[in-house]
């Protein structure tokens, strides 16, 4: 694959109704922001098993491309879901060349899926990854035995997005997991904290968790809720398109069949529910880890705005919530787009914003 001389990359984050993008430039003291822009697109072409039309996202990449006017086409993606599966595992220690060799074998016990029908990568987690100190598993250090980061996506999965980009004329350079990316920007602009932290992203038919201590995720989960749910609800009670909906639920356009009172009723049943659902996902963490307690979440998404989530949220986790901005030490200064703007869609630019520090080259 041929690069251009620079090595930064465009980060998109094609979500299954909203398409995020950023660029960035490296300065002195961080990142500055160059462009960012975000467009939705309709319901129904990107779903949990993949894209349904790869002509409609690519027109609507191109369309978002020309609206912020990018021209950098190398990009760096990520996806999640249930096609893709994120697993620390442990290994004899061998040589780099005997784990590439035998990776698939020992992913095979822990996949889900036929081994022949997804792409692997891993990473000794004993090591650097994405420039974060690792730490040990106490049970492994100075063992015979390496701790390794398992990831697997679904071929078909891939192929949906490489195809996709292929249309719009873009460079894939990295696809990446979209936890890691929530990750990845959160250490840009969050000082790393001894104590456990979780980061949550919620999308519009998925939301991401990642529990991170001192740079390195302890766990990861990828559950199917997210902001479709609310959508849903209001097309029922008014049959009314999901789009329709969608500017409804975000109070883009007003309804005379559907008070405010109404709108509220729809949704907070829903945002309990997702509260219920991370705090199970929690308790699974707690059990696994007994002596850790996270005190501090950090949420994102589409659905980190919705009104009322984080009172229902710290009642259910008993944590602080916090909204995540991806823009908190960017240098915002030279971008011509209102401030406003920016401020407005920072919970949706999280994962777009951690794809866009990667560069070309990076594992």
């Amino acid at each position: 694959m041929l690069f251009k001389k620079k090595d930064n990359l465009v980060g998109l984050d094609i979500g299954s109704k909203t398409l995020k993008v950023a660029e960035l430039s490296k300065v002195d003291d961080g990142y500055r922001l160059v462009k960012f822009g975000i467009k939705n697109i309709a319901t129904g072409l990107i779903e949990e098993d993949g894209i349904k039309d790869s002509n409609a996202v690519a027109q609507s990449i191109k369309e978002l491309y020309k609206e912020t006017n990018i021209k950098e086409s190398n990009v760096a993606i990520s996806v999640g879901g249930f096609s893709v599966i994120v697993k620390t595992i442990t290994v004899n220690k061998m040589s780099d060349n005997e784990l590439q060799e035998n990776i698939a074998h020992e992913a095979e016990q822990y996949i889900p899926f036929d081994i022949n029908d997804v792409n692997l990568d891993y990473q000794i987690i004993n090591e650097d990854k994405h420039g974060s100190d690792q730490i040990e598993d106490e049970n492994s250090r100075g063992s015979d035995q390496d701790n390794v980061l398992l990831v697997a996506a679904k071929k078909d999965l891939i192929k949906d997005y490489l195809n996709v980009l292929e249309i719009a004329e873009l460079n894939p350079c990295i696809i990446d997991v979209d936890a890691f990316a929530l990750q990845n920007i959160y250490e840009v602009n969050y000082e790393p904290k001894n104590e456990s932290i979780a980061l949550i992203n919620i999308g519009y038919k998925k939301t991401s968790l990642n529990i991170v201590k001192n740079k390195m995720s302890l766990f990861m989960r990828d559950v199917s809720f997210g902001c479709s749910q609310i959508d849903d609800g209001i097309t029922a009670k008014i049959k009314c398109s999901a789009d329709e909906a969608e500017k409804i639920r975000c109070g883009k356009i007003k309804s005379d069949k559907l008070s405010i009172k109404q709108v509220k009723a729809i949704t907070m049943p829903v945002i309990d529910g997702w509260a219920t659902e991370i705090r199970r996902a929690l308790d699974f963490f707690y059990s696994t880890y007994p002596d850790e307690q996270i005190e501090t979440i950090m949420i994102s998404g589409g659905g980190a705005n919705i009104s009322g989530f984080k009172k229902i949220l710290a009642e259910q986790t008993s944590a602080e919530i916090f909204i995540l901005n991806p823009f908190e030490k960017i240098d915002l200064e030279s971008i011509s787009l209102d401030k406003s703007f920016i401020n407005k869609n920072a919970p949706q630019a999280a994962i777009c914003m951690g794809l866009a520090i990667r560069k070309v080259g990076d594992k």
